[in-house]
């Protein structure tokens, strides 16, 4: 098998694992909490990736490393790592506007995922590396999944079913 095939078995399976966990394990807990303790518990790992810095660690990394790759994602990681930090102040502070930094640190953690993941060319060039982006990547990926989700349901109009049964319970009164 090719390098670049078994870090796309790893990387799938890892994505496919977390979800998995997400759906049965961590959803259902997460929606007895509310809205800000929910959103702390799944910016928590993304406050970790500082760790994305290894990538410019040439020790670590392959002398080959393409610096393109490795100045973006180690500089975009140390970046969503600290608006999570900040995200995650703000919401144990109750800041007026911390749903706002939540926006703001998903779309930017995002958007480096995106950007790493699309850099197939530096995968040869992991080093001991490698786990970065075959198991803490996936990780990342859907908590980020479940951050958009709370906030856009947060951003929703109330479900029309649950209209439709409070204007019969008020036309009963």
């Amino acid at each position: 098998m090719e390098t670049v095939e078994i870090f796309g078995i790893q990387f799938i399976l890892s994505v496919i694992v977390f979800a998995l966990i997400a759906r049965w394990y961590v959803t259902p807990w997460l929606s007895e909490k509310t809205l800000q303790v929910a959103l702390a518990i799944l910016i928590l790992p993304h406050a970790f990736r500082h760790i994305g810095l290894t990538f410019l660690t040439p020790a670590v990394v392959s002398d080959a490393m393409p610096s393109s790759f490795a100045i973006a994602a180690g500089y975009g990681d140390f970046a969503s790592g600290l608006l999570a930090i900040l995200a995650l102040v703000a919401l144990h502070r109750n800041w007026g506007p911390a749903i706002g930094l939540v926006w703001i640190f998903s779309i930017v953690g995002s958007v480096d995922l995106l950007n790493a993941l699309r850099q197939v060319e530096a995968v040869p060039h992991f080093g001991a590396a490698w786990y970065i982006p075959t198991f803490l990547v996936p990780l990342l990926i859907v908590t980020h999944v479940m951050v958009f989700v709370r906030l856009v349901r947060r951003s929703q109009p109330a479900n029309k079913s649950i209209q439709s049964h409070s204007a019969s319970a008020h036309h009963a009164q």
